[in-house]
């Protein structure tokens, strides 16, 4: 594993602590000599991520539309920023260049993003790992509704199992690390048929 993939917020949320594991992360990442993948934005988490990855002396690439680049958000001081056309090639190129993914607290565009990799590592279309950083219980609810998709058969227990879960940042740099994709189908049979 060369570099993790974050997704997390371009605000910083109500709790202080969104911002406290943001920082412990990009210090621990690039204290492990892990590269960060991210967003490129300098506002809110992702700053945040950067700023202290940058601080520890790690290196970050920001991935980022133009369209981003023209409101004034991207961080001007990373090791590698790069500027797409479209939100596609955003996430391609993260992908591309990253070896497991996190995501902390964050909106709907931090869940997309998420789910897109788990669901590409679903079908098989890479083994890399996937994450929480279940940051003072803020994923709590949306792992409570995973097991309920499970229990009414949408996933199998070994898929749900693929979304790693930590609370501190040295968890989940582990977790990460020592990952084995599970060799299972996707598929359930139909009991209704």
């Amino acid at each position: 594993m060369r570099r993790v993939c974050v997704f997390l917020g371009s605000n910083s949320g109500n709790r202080p602590a969104y911002r406290a594991a943001a920082t412990a992360l990009g210090t621990a990442l690039a204290r492990q000599g892990l590269g960060l993948v991210y967003g490129g934005a300098s506002v809110g988490l992702m700053g945040a991520v950067a700023d202290a990855a940058l601080s520890a002396g790690g290196e970050v690439i920001g991935i980022i539309p133009q369209r981003l680049v023209d409101k004034e958000v991207a961080h001007p001081g990373l090791s590698d920023l790069r500027i797409v056309q479209s939100m596609h090639q955003r996430k391609a190129l993260m992908a591309e260049l990253s070896d497991a993914f996190v995501a902390l607290p964050g909106g709907v565009g931090t869940l997309e993003e998420l789910f897109e990799v788990w669901t590409w590592a679903q079908l098989g279309g890479h083994a890399k790992p996937c994450a929480l950083y279940n940051v003072e219980g803020y994923y709590d609810q949306l792992l409570g509704f995973l097991d309920h998709v499970v229990d009414e058969a949408f996933m199998k227990p070994a898929h749900r199992d693929m979304l790693l879960v930590a609370e501190e940042p040295g968890a989940l740099i582990e977790r990460l690390r020592a990952y084995q994709p599970p060799n299972v189908t996707k598929w359930i049979a139909d009991r209704h048929r």
